[in-house]
């Protein structure tokens, strides 16, 4: 099938490439803009860019695309019979929804209705889904409302973070998308509309997630923990100054339970006060400005007493 490619970051690179290698032609990438980065604010391309490159695939990186004549005469020009999009970064435009035969495939990962929007890993492994998977489907004007094509589910394991957890979804949507480009063209598979009523959203993080609320349980906190990876992660403050949870568990019942935030210290553990009479156990942390130790160090560098408080618990 001769198709256009938008995406942007490493969770698409894998579609693109079984795309390229699967017979397909692939005759344009569409990515976001090279960026300032990092410390050095050195310009960067996208992980997509570079595996076009690596492919001696034409790339454009329009800064808009909705109002952008140069950009649709080129696409009208190239006639795909798809545009496959994954995680792009920009809203589809109804010319180009409307502009090749089999539409704009999008893969999302999720089990769509559930986890709309731009960051489903993350918030599925946060609200403590055991299974999530990714869904191919046509997109629409709305925020990941079309129908679906093809759905394969995934078990999320306890240990997963969102970085784990990412790289074994994309290579299910890269086979995923591959099946469903055959589909069409079999003509054997048939879209199916979503469950509207049952959708839940997975908004863009901010770095205001990754402040801990005490008056979570600790299993809710270690999930957001988990799927906060590597940004925005977890943090409080201790003693007026930021500092930023590593390693975190939930531990059992029968532990003596100090209140929400409060810390305890046991020997060389330490452990806070979590939502209804549970309690997190802290097993790596950085105070601001300091190297990352485990709890061992901290409470033999800093000498945290029993009482004192991790942050403020949420009223």
């Amino acid at each position: 099938m001769r198709l256009v490619f938008c995406g942007t970051p490493q969770f698409a690179v894998p579609v693109l490439e079984a795309l390229a290698h699967g017979g397909h032609d692939v005759s344009l990438v569409v990515t976001q803009p090279d960026r300032a980065r990092g410390r050095g604010m050195e310009v960067s391309h996208s992980p997509v860019k570079d595996a076009a490159l690596k492919l001696g695939v034409p790339v454009t990186q329009p800064e808009r695309i909705k109002n952008n004549d140069e950009f649709r005469a080129q696409l009208a020009a190239l006639q795909p019979e798809a545009i496959i999009v994954v995680g792009y970064g920009r809203i589809i435009p109804r010319w180009m929804i409307d502009l090749p035969r089999y539409g704009n495939l999008n893969v999302h990962a999720s089990l769509l209705p559930k986890y709309r929007g731009a960051a489903p890993i993350q918030w599925a492994i946060a609200m403590g889904e055991h299974v999530t998977g990714v869904t191919t489907m046509r997109i629409d004007e709305g925020l990941d409302t079309g129908d679906i094509l093809l759905q394969a589910e995934l078990p999320i394991e306890p240990a997963d973070t969102s970085i784990t957890l990412a790289p074994r979804l994309a290579a299910i949507g890269a086979r995923l998308m591959i099946d469903t480009l055959q589909g069409l063209q079999d003509a054997t598979l048939l879209a199916r509309p979503q469950d509207h009523a049952h959708h839940t959203l997975a908004p863009i993080l901010k770095k205001e997630d990754g402040l801990v609320d005490f008056n979570l349980t600790a299993s809710e906190i270690v999930n957001r923990f988990r799927g906060f990876q590597p940004w925005p992660g977890a943090f409080s403050t201790f003693r007026g100054k930021s500092i930023t949870f590593h390693s975190l568990a939930s531990l059992p019942s029968g532990v003596a339970v100090p209140a929400p935030g409060e810390i305890a210290v046991q020997y060389d553990s330490l452990i806070a006060g979590s939502g209804q009479g549970t309690v997190l156990e802290i097993l790596e942390l950085q105070l601001e400005g300091k190297r990352r130790m485990p709890a061992r160090d901290f409470i033999h560098g800093y000498q945290p007493k029993s009482g004192e408080r991790f942050g403020q618990a949420k009223s």
